[in-house]
This record gives structure tokens, C-alpha cells and sequence, in this order.
């Protein structure tokens, strides 16, 4: 199995409703200092609809980007339950999704 599906099988595992962040995916798919490589491989997940990209976020709490776009995302993460403010995710500590 590749990286790319090594990924993206293990973010299936993120709830809705809850985020995971780039350094954590990394790590659980045996990365050190992978935080880039994530971003890479999300922005290009082929299936954005099934595999849940925007449920990748940043370590500071700050939302990140995303292939279509911030208000996308923000509205996707929304939609799930996470409320958003300046590009922030309120109550992370209780949003983020541990391995």
C-alpha cells in the first residue's frame, strides 16, 4: 500500500465533527516531521468527497487550506458541527481527534 493510501484510510477514521492535524496524521502513518507531505498528499486526494480532507487543520487550532478553497472548508467543518472563528477552530482541545 502507498503513502497516499496509507493516508487516507487512516483519516477515514476521523469522526465527523472532529479534526485531526497534519503533524498527527503524520505521525500515525509512521511520519516524522511529515506535516507537508500531508498537506501535499490532501490537496490531492482524489476523492474529497468520501475521504475528508477538510478535517485536517493545522496544530495552532487555524483551519489551513484547502484545494477548494478557505470558505469551503470552514463551511464543510460548519456544516459537521465545528464552530469557526477568524479561521480558528473553537474549543480544538475538544474537536481534535487522537490516534
Amino acid at each position: 500500500m502507498n503513502l497516499e493510501h496509507k493516508v487516507y484510510n487512516k483519516l477515514l477514521d476521523v469522526p465527523k465533527g472532529h479534526v485531526t492535524t497534519y503533524g498527527d496524521l503524520a505521525k500515525a502513518v509512521g511520519l516524522k516531521n511529515g506535516q507537508r507531505i500531508i498537506g501535499k498528499v490532501m490537496n490531492n486526494n482524489p476523492y474529497p468527497v468520501l475521504i475528508p480532507c477538510h478535517r485536517v487543520v493545522m496544530s495552532t487550532g487555524k483551519i489551513g487550506g484547502y484545494a477548494y478553497g478557505k470558505n469551503v472548508k470552514t463551511k464543510m467543518l460548519s456544516d459537521e458541527g465545528i464552530e469557526i472563528t477568524n479561521e480558528s477552530i473553537k474549543n480544538f482541545d475538544k474537536k481534535l481527534f487522537v490516534f
